[in-house]
């Protein structure tokens, strides 16, 4: 067991922070492990500190999880972060391992789901379920088509989803 280890939690939801530091504690007492509620703050947090691993949800005020990933992975490349989202893997795994994260679990999933996933980032390794594994699998063997979507930049699929939610022009650029 690491003693000591720097362990950022990026969340939205004050539950949701308290309900993940619990159980990286309860593995790991004697980690350091961190909150933040947005990712201007995680990232005032993490600056000058020697991380282990950040957890990141993808859904956050502001500036969306997955542009925290990119951000963390430039300014930390050596930082594994592994996604924790109540989106489905099917959603965004595929897109948030493309651009360069170590894990995704669904916050669907059970407990020890996470714990697993968290001990395999740390011991340096990647984690996928089952499902995207699949995913993987088929698209290599049938050459990788993929989606539709999955084909879009991260920019173009927030411009896509404001637009299905009825957004204006106007207001998606204020946003954006």
């Amino acid at each position: 067991m690491e003693t000591g280890m720097n362990i950022l939690i990026v969340d939205d939801h004050e539950l949701v922070r308290r309900g993940l530091r619990g159980l990286l504690l309860d593995e790991y007492p004697a980690a350091h492990v961190v909150e933040a509620g947005s990712a201007s703050e995680a990232l005032a947090i993490a600056e000058g500190g020697e991380w282990k691993l950040a957890l990141v949800d993808i859904n956050l005020p502001g500036r969306d999880g997955l542009e925290l990933l990119r951000d963390l992975k430039r300014l930390y490349p050596s930082v594994p972060v592994l996604m924790v989202s109540a989106h489905t893997e099917e959603e965004f795994a595929i897109r948030a391992l493309k651009l360069g994260a170590a894990g995704y679990v669904s916050k669907q999933s059970a407990a020890d789901v996470l714990v697993s996933a968290v001990r395999k980032v740390l011991a340096g390794g990647r984690h996928i379920s089952a499902i995207i594994a699949d995913r993987l699998a088929r698209a290599a063997a049938e050459g990788w088509e993929g989606q539709p979507h999955e084909t879009l930049s991260h920019r173009e699929l927030q411009v896509l989803k404001r637009i299905a939610e009825g957004r204006s022009i106007k207001e998606i650029a204020a946003e954006l």
